[in-house]
């Protein structure tokens, strides 16, 4: 079989020519492109100049050996995995180079061609994973991102420390935040840095799956274990084997379906409904929630003790409000993404606006930033985003320095604050102005005012009050006038 295009490119490293000979045709014939070396030393002068994925060297060699090679690898931080070929009754050297020299493997002479092939392949794919793992450090180090998540504030270098620190082991992890913080980025992220990045990474909401399917989704079923069940389903765990399963707002999941949930992770196993084995999975777990955790459990909506099996490493993400100085450059990374997205020619914000958006208070987090952006975005089409590109209803939840234009017909009413203005008056205007961007509702006007629904019909009815006496005070004094 010929090498295909862009093979991988595999080093035989042996002094026995007869051996190298015969591996590297063997190589070959598995699709990889096969190089050569005769020890230890000629295989350093080709690393340095030639791109090699995986090297299958020999341990036994004149001038450098299998051993010295890998330590002067592993001194220079070349992560190339290598597979360690022993002959029979030095298998126990083998097993030491790959714990201490951290060789990929070993592999008995003669190699077999099966053997060498599935080992070859493996190490193919953890060369990408430790190259994109690389990748991702050095976009964090040098840029502030971490796949999709960016920051520079400390409290998202501490998640993504945290991050770090967490992928490397199957560790289960609690990931909390309000909505629109970027949980599900934080899983991803963990998954692409983890040594599971080549299996699946699969997510499932809570929240959006009626109750009476959550089991069939999450455990799959068996054809004819319930109307509408027309074939065998693979549930998520059997889906994620090998790989990691997210269950988003882990606080929404029915109680009796939480505590067959905690006994899946403790046994790794799981019964498809209507059936009557059980089958294995290998699948790390992660959840998240947007609710507080204490608040949680309190309300019986999570069980405590699923809480301490899942809370095994905790990662807290910060709200928008609460790191604004990533705004700018989170902006400049939404816009990028924008513009591939609509193929538009946006460039960058308008200082004044800026302004506007760092000043704001985000309830909706980096959602409600990409979603305001975007929108802008699609207004503007290319050129300089400007305050003229904003939603007109922009700034009630927090933004309240700036005037606000509403349409209303074929004019602006404009709220504006200016010094000396009796505070009753920019009360009132500010709740009017409230209610006309909320359609009247009342409750969800109060909650943009930051008071309760009773005080809102309160401050209401004494407005009523007050126009009464105005307009009685109008009316009397027409008549005298008459």
């Amino acid at each position: 079989m010929a090498a295909k295009p862009n093979a991988a490119v595999v080093l035989v490293v042996d002094d026995d020519e007869q051996e190298r000979s015969s591996l590297s045709a063997m190589i070959s014939a598995l699709g990889y492109t096969a190089e050569t070396a005769r020890d230890g030393e000629q295989a350093l002068e080709k690393l340095g100049s030639t791109p090699v994925d995986v090297i299958v060297t020999d341990l036994m060699m004149p001038r450098m050996d299998g051993f010295q090679l890998l330590q002067a690898l592993l001194g220079r931080g070349d992560l190339t995995p290598a597979i360690v070929l022993t002959s029979f009754g030095s298998i126990d050297q083998a097993i030491s180079v790959v714990h201490d020299l951290r060789a990929f493997w070993f592999l008995e002479k003669p190699a077999q061609s099966s053997v060498l092939a599935s080992l070859l392949e493996r190490a193919v794919q953890h060369k990408g994973l430790v190259k994109e793992t690389e990748r991702l450090k050095r976009q964090l180090s040098y840029q502030g991102f971490l796949g999709d998540l960016y920051g520079t504030s400390g409290p998202m270098r501490q998640v993504f420390s945290q991050i770090q620190q967490v992928a490397p082991s199957s560790a289960s992890v609690l990931i909390t935040g309000e909505s629109g913080t970027g949980k599900e980025l934080v899983a991803g992220s963990i998954h692409k840095l983890s040594p599971r990045a080549a299996a699946p990474f699969v997510a499932i909401n809570c929240s959006a799956i009626p109750e009476n399917l959550i089991e069939s989704e999450l455990f799959g079923h068996e054809k004819g274990s319930y109307t509408g069940a027309l074939g065998r389903h693979a549930g998520c765990f059997e889906q994620a084997h090998r790989g990691t399963l997210l269950l988003d707002e882990i606080g929404e999941m029915p109680l009796a379906m939480q505590a067959k949930l905690l006994r899946v992770l403790e046994d790794g196993k799981v019964r498809r409904l209507g059936g009557s084995g059980e089958v294995v999975v290998d699948v790390r777990v992660l959840a998240a929630t947007n609710r507080p955790i204490q608040e949680s459990i309190d309300g019986k909506f999570l069980r405590e003790d699923l809480f301490y099996r899942l809370n095994v490493f905790a990662i807290s993400l910060p709200p928008l409000r609460h790191r604004k100085e990533d705004i700018p450059g989170l902006a400049e990374a939404i816009l990028r993404q924008v513009n591939r997205k609509h193929d538009y020619r946006v460039g960058e914000v308008h200082p004044a606006v800026m302004e506007r958006l760092v000043s704001y208070s985000w309830p909706g987090n980096v959602r409600e930033l990409r979603n305001v952006l975007e929108r802008m975005a699609i207004v503007a089409r290319e050129g300089t985003l400007l305050s003229e590109h904003l939603p007109k209803s922009f700034g009630f939840r927090g933004d309240q320095k700036h005037s606000v234009a509403l349409d209303q017909g074929d004019r602006n009413d404009l709220l504006v604050v200016e010094p000396g203005k009796p505070l009753s008056e920019v009360e009132k205007a500010y709740i009017q102005l409230t209610l006309r961007t909320t359609n009247n509702n009342k409750t969800r006007a109060a909650e943009i005012l930051g008071i309760s629904t009773r005080t809102l019909h309160n401050r209401l009815a004494e407005f009523a009050e007050e126009e009464a006496k105005a307009d009685k005070a109008a009316t009397s004094g027409a008549v005298a006038a008459g």
